[in-house]
């Protein structure tokens, strides 16, 4: 029986090895401020009716593994705390819920970091004190115990704090308010308040002083609230941004049918500008900029920046530019950077990224469909970074598929000179850091490229935010609730929830660098020097080791079918392996592979790195340990889920491959085709030593050209 289109495309969602081909689109220059003004309220028409126009795979670009690791040293750690009222979500159980680090504008050289269960903290030389209890102050109507924003968010220190002493914060409150928000969505669960504080004498260790209320939202659900709050560092006194707080209110989280993030009558789902020192807004408590782009428009709040968002996380500015850059959680495929300037509408909910987002629809999964042909008319602004959330197989598209970018900061400080001009971000749940090239983050042009960063302790030692910052929680082990932060010299801070450290980046190294040792293997391709595990199975013709018949599976534990070893010379300790590679296997077989074995000890301990055309499954395209059980996948590059590295061979043409392994720190990097960064990383130390060879699982293949040079065991 033919399938129909609807359970083609369920099969092509549910089978990792089947991807839709989706073309990139070039996306459309944003249009003038006055023509996105002009729709900001009204509806695109609708998407196309069939599935078959729907885009599951939004940014097939891969994130590129850069060669550049970043050295963290530990730098303060913080007091077990709780939410309340105790949560029920148990991702909110952490050892500290601290969301940033910044240093007063004082010169003081003092640090703030604020706990979103109530404490903000001062950390001088690395020691952390209690300076404000928020929780304490709005007992018992604050709570943190709802949502995994709720709490004290954010804090926010005025450019002239050393003066005048006025710090801002933003907290949450539950039922029953004692007071009416000005700003409101229907069926309100939560208020977020922002507040004013003037300490009597901003020098001191501890807060004592005034406060005032100056904003106060409330959202009709647990999540997606205000945000980050904050002051543009790049503005100088005089200059028309200096002194005016910038506000990044979400959506309230009530559901993708929800239309606030495009209502110029609510605050939901925009980013703010106010003057705390003003008094023209409608409450009297702060002041409306008359620089802001719809002050004075019909039916709009003045207070509105920028529009379309739903989660909008982060943002920073770029110390030498002055431009702005802002991290936006997205809803059903995509995390983007955008650069934000006055009355842009990035789209939400409209928009996802540089899509067409279907909230009507009734099918969860379809959601995500190409731009329309007239979408320049419309104003919309696009992402210039963005990555998407490459759910598992069979994801029933309502799900958290565990992905959320963690806005960053471009780097303009001294100490690590390899960063600068580097837009560095993250995931907050699984806490890869990633970074990107500002000057290739260019509005109305394609997404600039994402790389990962490598991670390295203080000792060198190769690590995931994962290893440092400890168990994950209950129920989500890996998440690491990753958050940035800078001090007052440009210098980045990493921050986990999960253990409750922050780290500095004192240093870069490259993973896997430096000499690996002397010592050369001569005659590798002589056949007296391979034993294959089948000879019959081979062939060697002087200038090349050629499997020449599929390998079948063995008893013992999973592991590659058939490989042979190259017994000529030393077992190596550190070690290269430098070899040209061909797959003999029809073009048409999707999971053709072939296979670099190392650190080779016997028939059922060794590493091998596995090349194939397929990267969309658990054994292929990885970095693989074989410990007398079935194989084990130990790179980074694996998400946990669907997806590794970029296939490493999809041709039957020549492909240079170079491995390096370092038994000392664990590190083993594997570079395709004369790249500089690694196409697969990992870290694991169980074999010191051993030999090199070549093979495959149940396909043929060659190799040439192979020299293998190293320190001798």
């Amino acid at each position: 029986m033919t399938p129909t289109p609807t359970e083609v495309l369920s099969r092509e969602r549910s089978d990792p090895r089947v991807r839709t081909p989706t073309p990139r689109l070039r996306r459309p220059l944003t249009a003038s401020l006055g023509a996105a003004a002009l729709v900001l309220s009204t509806l695109v028409a609708a998407p196309p009716a069939q599935a078959a126009d729907a885009v599951y795979d939004p940014v097939p670009e891969q994130q590129i593994q850069s060669r550049l690791g970043l050295v963290l040293t530990e730098y303060a750690a913080f007091p077990k705390s709780t939410p309340t009222p105790t949560p029920t979500d148990q991702r909110l159980m952490r050892q500290a819920r601290i969301n940033t680090i910044m240093e007063l504008p004082d010169g003081s050289g003092r640090r703030a970091v604020p706990d979103l269960n109530g404490s903000l903290y001062l950390v001088e030389d690395g020691v952390p004190h209690v300076y404000l209890d928020v929780a304490g102050t709005f007992a018992p109507r604050f709570f943190s115990g709802q949502g995994l924003g709720q709490g004290f968010g954010y804090v926010a220190f005025h450019p002239d704090f050393g003066r005048n002493g006025r710090f801002y914060t933003v907290h949450t409150e539950s039922p029953p308010f004692t007071a009416v928000p000005d700003y409101s969505q229907p069926n309100t669960v939560f208020h977020g308040i922002i507040t004013e504080w003037t300490a009597t004498d901003p020098a001191a260790d501890t807060f004592a002083g005034s406060r005032r209320e100056v904003l106060r939202i409330g959202f009709g659900g647990r999540v997606h609230g205000i945000q980050e709050i904050n002051f543009n560092p790049t503005a100088r006194r005089g200059d028309a941004d200096y002194g005016l707080l910038y506000i990044a209110a979400g959506d309230g989280g009530v559901g993708v049918r929800n239309t606030d993030p495009q209502n110029l009558a609510m605050p939901h789902g925009k980013l703010l500008r106010i003057d705390p020192a003003g008094s023209n807004a409608p409450n009297g408590r702060y002041g409306i900029p008359p620089s802001n782009p719809f002050v004075g428009q019909t039916g709009a709040l003045g207070e509105i920046y920028a529009v379309g968002m739903r989660d909008p996380h982060r943002f920073s500015w770029d110390r030498a530019t002055g431009r702005m850059y802002l991290g936006h959680i997205g809803e059903h495929a995509i995390e983007a950077i955008y650069e934000v300037r006055a009355g842009d509408n990035f789209g939400w909910s409209e928009r996802e990224g540089a899509f067409v987002f279907d909230r009507t629809s009734t099918n969860p999964c379809d959601r995500i469909f190409p731009l329309p042909p007239d979408d320049a008319s419309f104003g919309y602004t696009y992402p210039v970074a963005a990555y998407d959330h490459e759910p598992a197989p069979g994801w029933d598209c309502t799900s958290d598929v565990g992905v959320a970018v963690a806005g960053g900061f471009v780097y303009r400080g001294r100490d690590v000179p390899a960063l600068r001009g580097k837009y560095v971000f993250g995931d907050l749940v699984d806490g890869r850091v990633l970074y990107t090239e500002v000057d290739q983050m260019r509005r109305g042009r394609d997404l600039a490229p994402i790389h990962r960063l490598a991670l390295f302790d203080a000792a060198g030692n190769p690590v995931r935010m994962q290893d440092l910052s400890g168990p994950g929680a209950p129920g989500d082990p890996n998440r690491v609730d990753l958050r940035f932060g800078t001090d007052a010299q440009g210098e980045l801070y990493l921050l986990a929830k999960a253990n409750g450290k922050i780290w500095k980046v004192t240093g870069t190294r490259e993973y896997a660098a430096g000499p690996v040792g002397t010592t050369r293997v001569r005659d590798t391709m002589r056949a007296t020097n391979w034993s294959p595990v089948t000879p019959a199975k081979w062939r060697f013709t002087g200038s090349q080791v050629i499997l020449a018949e599929a390998g079948t599976q063995r008893p013992g534990p999973r592991r590659p079918f058939e490989y042979a070893v190259l017994t000529a010379g030393p077992e190596f300790g550190a070690v290269e392996v430098n070899a040209e590679v061909r797959l003999d296997t029809p073009v048409e077989v999707t999971n053709r592979d072939v296979i670099i074995v190392f650190g080779w000890k016997s028939d059922t301990e060794f590493y091998y790195a596995h090349l194939s055309t397929d990267n969309t499954i658990y054994p292929h395209n990885g970095i693989f340990k074989v410990d007398n059980a079935d194989r084990e996948r130990i790179e980074y590059q694996w998400n946990g889920r669907s997806e590794g590295a970029a296939p490493a061979v999809t041709d039957d043409r020549w492909h240079r491959v170079r491995l390096v392994h370092r038994p000392a720190t664990g590190e083993i990097a594997v570079y395709l085709d004369g790249s500089r960064d690694p196409l697969m990383t990992a870290a694991d130390t169980t074999f010191g030593s051993g030999r090199v060879g070549f093979g495959s699982f149940d396909n043929i293949g060659r190799i040439r050209d192979l020299t293998v040079r190293g320190t001798p065991a």
